[in-house]
């Protein structure tokens, strides 16, 4: 018996705010499904060249009061980035709280606007410690 990974599904409240943030880590839409019966709306988003693992983001057309304020029982999605530096200021520069800044030059966390964890990983080595990461206190939870 073989198993294959598919895909990991988020449910979001806010479309656009959520398209945003995954298009800020450098996701893309590379399909979508609509269901004017069902009234929602499956959005599959992957990294450049990783087509087979993506991300699919769904949305329901009527709201979803049924979102928990911390989503922390899903866990968290994880990226692997080639600067997290790089990729940390230009997610602050866009308004995205850092939770727990790349002190180490190998991790970091940021949440999306549904309050999913994302864990961003910098590929292979660590980078050396760098500021303003190096000082920057965690917040909130992550």
């Amino acid at each position: 018996m073989s198993l294959k990974y598919l895909h990991v599904m988020v449910r979001v409240k806010d479309l656009e705010k959520s398209m945003a943030f995954y298009e800020l880590l450098g996701l893309r839409e590379i399909r979508r499904y609509e269901s004017e019966q069902g009234r929602f709306s499956l959005i599959y988003l992957a990294a450049p060249g990783q087509d087979e693992t993506p991300l699919e983001l769904t949305y329901n057309w009527d709201g979803d009061d049924e979102l928990p304020a911390d989503s922390r029982h899903f866990g968290h999605l994880a990226y692997g980035v080639d600067d997290i530096y790089e990729m940390c200021q230009m997610l602050q520069d866009n308004g995205v709280s850092i939770n727990r800044p790349p002190r180490d030059g190998r991790m970091a966390f940021v949440r999306s606007p549904d309050n999913i964890s994302i864990e961003l990983l910098q590929n292979g080595e660590a980078l050396a410690p760098a500021e303003p990461w190096v000082s920057m206190d965690s917040t909130g939870h992550w």
